[in-house]
């Protein structure tokens, strides 16, 4: 680790911003050709990681829901106040500053929304998925430069995103050889029309945009968190620790989440045909929980939160100079990053990072990092879970 950030120290200060920012206008031209010639696309995030000191200020007492007290499957977290986001020299400009929020008591899912809770939903209602329906070119065109051509008709097909790895090391510089495109690609089949969630049903469901999880979670009667909630929960009761376990990546030798490092003998993005392709999630409490007693806050699919994302959002909480109550986030998105693409196209925040998170190119396992994402948009390692209030 201390040989990581010897290197990121080095690097000019436009090479330590995400790549995401750097490149998110190629994604959403990637995107478009992707649709007309079932090409290449988008996906990765690069965070770096820090070593902060935590302190445990509130032992934490996991409370489970049993249908009797307290709802199934959810976990209480119990009002309190924290610092939201980092301070640290290798946070990411978007995770700065931290600031003082109190928020409100909640219940949050154990873990993520499975396979099979879904499947309940969709067998309950005939949900069809933004993934399993034609591309709309009204709402594809927020996400692109002005003036961008609208395709053929027949070139706007349904399927989503997903990651393919590479056979031998690449450059990390362009994600279009590990991200594609890729027609009949949905929860069903996260990984195209061969793949299959058979025997998966208690992996997280994948390839579920931010509408599809609105739709399940009003179905259910529960709500995404807001940003606020869900980094809440991710710490655990941990304040400014760099992991939702502590500051050890593995303490003791012990793997605590399903991402690349430690699972994965090669180098991101290489992956080995004879070991069965291209990555996936894991069942859902594989590794332990945090302090609140919640699995995979971190590692295995990134979360939907309720949120609009706002690049500043946290430089706009600060200057309140306040501790916030239960933050509800800003009214609309805004990100200047992506040249070429309006600065309010819509996002919504994504949180926890995933199975493909690495120390060479995406450490979003951690607490306070943060993305903004198309609402529209399913990959292959993009989920959610949900929160309730009293």
């Amino acid at each position: 680790m201390e040989r990581h950030q010897r290197r990121q120290k080095s690097l000019p200060m436009e090479a330590k911003i995400p790549p995401q920012a750097r490149r998110a206008s190629r994604f959403r031209r990637g995107v478009l050709a992707a649709l007309l010639a079932c090409g290449t696309g988008a996906g990765g995030l690069a965070f770096f990681s820090w070593h902060a000191e935590s302190a445990q200020t509130h032992p934490p007492v996991v409370v489970l829901g049993d249908g009797i007290h307290g709802l199934k499957g959810m976990v209480y977290i119990p009002a309190g106040e924290f610092r939201m986001g980092s301070d640290h020299q290798l946070a990411q400009p978007n995770e700065r500053p931290a600031h003082k929020v109190r928020v409100h008591g909640f219940w949050m899912d154990r873990h993520h929304v499975t396979n099979a809770e879904f499947r309940q939903f969709v067998d309950a209602t005939g949900y069809v998925t933004t993934a399993e329906r034609k591309p709309d070119w009204e709402t594809l065109k927020a996400q692109l430069p002005p003036g961008t051509l609208q395709p053929p008709d027949s070139a706007l097909v349904a399927g989503a995103m997903v990651f393919v790895g590479t056979a031998r090391p690449v450059p990390l510089q362009d994600y279009s050889q590990w991200w594609r495109y890729v027609p009949g690609a949905d929860w069903r089949h996260p990984n195209g029309p061969g793949s299959s969630i058979d025997g998966k049903d208690d992996h997280p469901v994948v390839q579920v945009s931010y509408e599809d999880a609105q739709a399940y979670a009003q179905w259910i009667g529960k709500r995404l968190p807001t940003e606020a909630e869900w980094e809440y929960a991710a710490r655990g009761g941990l304040e400014q620790a760099t992991y939702a376990w502590g500051d050890q990546f593995a303490p003791g030798g012990k793997q605590m989440a399903n991402v690349w490092q430690g699972q994965q003998a090669q180098a991101f993005p290489v992956i080995s045909p004879k070991a069965g392709g291209a990555l996936g999630t894991s069942p859902v409490g594989t590794f332990p929980a945090n302090g609140y007693g919640l699995y995979d806050m971190t590692g295995n699919a990134w979360q939907w939160v309720a949120d609009w994302y706002r690049a500043d959002q946290f430089q706009r909480d600060a200057r309140a100079r306040k501790t916030l109550d239960n933050p509800a986030g800003p009214s609309g998105s805004w990100d200047p990053s992506e040249p070429g693409v309006p600065e309010n196209a819509p996002r919504r925040v994504t949180r926890g990072g995933s199975f493909l998170c690495n120390e060479d190119y995406c450490l979003s396992y951690r607490p306070s990092a943060r993305r903004g994402t198309d609402p529209y948009n399913s990959m292959s390692h993009l989920g959610f879970r949900l929160v309730k209030t009293h």
